[in-house]
């Protein structure tokens, strides 16, 4: 057993830093490196792009980070967990190994955990009495059963563990808990027990913590003007022990401020019940947590505990809920909060008149109250400001009826209120609305499943 291992944060969702993940690795020793891709609505947008194109459906750029750092991969240097696989896992298998022939760097074993998704067998799972009722509502998943777009199970931590056992030295997996990366490692490194509910719960804080990225190394944090190096700001690190203590950390030559204020903002983010931090692996405590700054960017983590997981996996699912549109148009000075109200006004009128089916329209007069809590300054004339854009939203279940609603936008240019620009860019289009379906599925209506493969 090591006495400690390091598990560096290389990305906090699709579209961070590209260059992170890289520094992480270059810059400093870690054992481990955990790459998180996922929020609920990226498994839709991943579904989507696979349907116009079978071979996508994963984040394309961690391929090119896995170019990046093979070398070190190759050498034993590191680790790679990442969830980037997201609906298509075996595709984003296929494109490193691709890379890896072309670098000619062989002996690399790659594991893909699948298995999450079950838009396929959402009929199959009716049938045999689940309901996939939604968490909030209650209602059954049959409402928008014909509408689904994705249908993932967040699998926790075990089947990482596996694959780590048999060898892998980069995970691909499709929905896996963000905190499962960081927990596998350590439960991998140090033996431990799943139904050591308290290690399990040490795991799962630490992989919070570093699931977001640089928010725990001083990125989005209130006190902002204290962290220094924003411009290079270095990614967080978890040093774990095999007692379940750990340390929250960065690279000394990367910017940016781990301390425990950084720390209990990232640990408040994203948890519900501070008791009831609920994960496949266990029930994390996060009132039990305690923080001390031991040195400059240097916050232990300790006390951490636990209860046993929950006899459910959380799905999540997502469905089409109708269509919207949006549009802007700019009006100046004089009058130009009265032009912008007017020139809404207009647009709804014609809509009614086309009787188009909009659900909702709504109007904002930016310039003039958006964005903007605040009292505004004394020698600002509220009611005659230089200029307000207008932005005109619509939502409704058809796509044709909002397009309609669209080439309504630039004639109100010669058919409205004066001054006005700001149109570009072609008439605006009707985009689908995504709506978020949480579910509980029973853990043993499906199953994780690991399999090996080498460059």
């Amino acid at each position: 057993m090591k006495k400690s291992i390091k598990i560096a944060s290389g990305q906090g969702f699709w579209g961070d830093l590209p260059i992170a993940p890289v520094q992480q690795v270059k810059s400093g020793s870690i054992d481990y490196l955990m790459m998180d891709y996922l929020a609920e609505v990226t498994m839709s947008i991943m579904q989507k792009q696979k349907l116009r194109n079978p071979e996508y459906g994963y984040a394309r750029d961690f391929v090119d980070v896995i170019w990046q750092i093979l070398p070190e991969i190759a050498d034993g240097k590191v680790k790679v967990l990442s969830n980037a696989g997201g609906v298509n896992p075996r595709g984003c298998k296929d494109a490193i190994l691709k890379i890896a022939e072309e670098s000619g760097i062989k002996g690399v074993k790659i594991a893909v955990v699948d298995g999450d998704d079950i838009l396929d067998s959402i009929d199959s799972l009716i049938s045999s009495g689940h309901e996939l009722k939604n968490m909030d509502t209650g209602a059954p998943v049959t409402e928008v059963k014909d509408s689904l777009l994705s249908a993932n199970v967040y699998f926790g931590a075990q089947a990482l563990v596996k694959a780590l056992e048999e060898g892998a030295q980069i995970i691909i997996t499709g929905r896996v808990t963000d905190t499962g990366l960081c927990l596998a490692p350590m439960a991998h490194e140090f033996g431990w027990d799943f139904n050591d509910f308290d290690k399990m719960a040490s795991g799962t804080i630490a992989g919070h913590i570093l699931e977001c990225g640089a928010q725990s190394s001083g990125g989005n944090f209130t006190d902002w003007e204290d962290v220094p190096d924003f411009e290079n700001i270095g990614f967080p690190i978890v040093e774990a022990y095999p007692d379940g203590t750990f340390v929250v950390t960065k690279h000394e030559n990367m910017g940016g401020l781990v301390h425990s204020k950084t720390v209990k903002e990232q640990l408040l983010y994203e948890i519900g019940d501070p008791e009831e931090y609920i994960t496949p692996d266990c029930v994390a405590d996060f009132t039990s947590i305690h923080l001390q700054d031991e040195a400059p960017n240097r916050v232990k983590v300790f006390n951490i505990k636990g209860k046993p997981a929950t006899p459910f996996y959380k799905v999540s699912a997502s469905y089409l809920s109708g269509y919207k549109l949006s549009a802007s148009l700019t009006y100046a000075w004089p009058d130009a909060l009265k032009k912008a109200v007017r020139a809404g006004e207009i647009l709804k009128a014609r809509a009614e008149n086309l009787k188009l089916d909009i659900h909702s329209f709504n109007y904002e007069y930016i310039g003039y109250n958006g964005c903007n809590e605040k009292p505004l300054p004394e020698e600002f004339d509220r009611d005659n400001p230089d200029e307000v854009l207008l932005r005109v939203s619509i939502s409704g279940p058809k796509a044709a009826d909002l397009n309609r609603f669209g080439q309504e936008i630039a004639p109100l240019i010669l058919t409205g209120p004066g001054a006005v620009t700001g149109f570009a860019g072609g008439r605006p289009k009707a985009s689908e609305i995504v709506a978020y379906w949480p579910a509980l599925l029973k853990k043993e209506a499906v199953q994780p499943q690991v399999k090996l493969f080498e460059t």
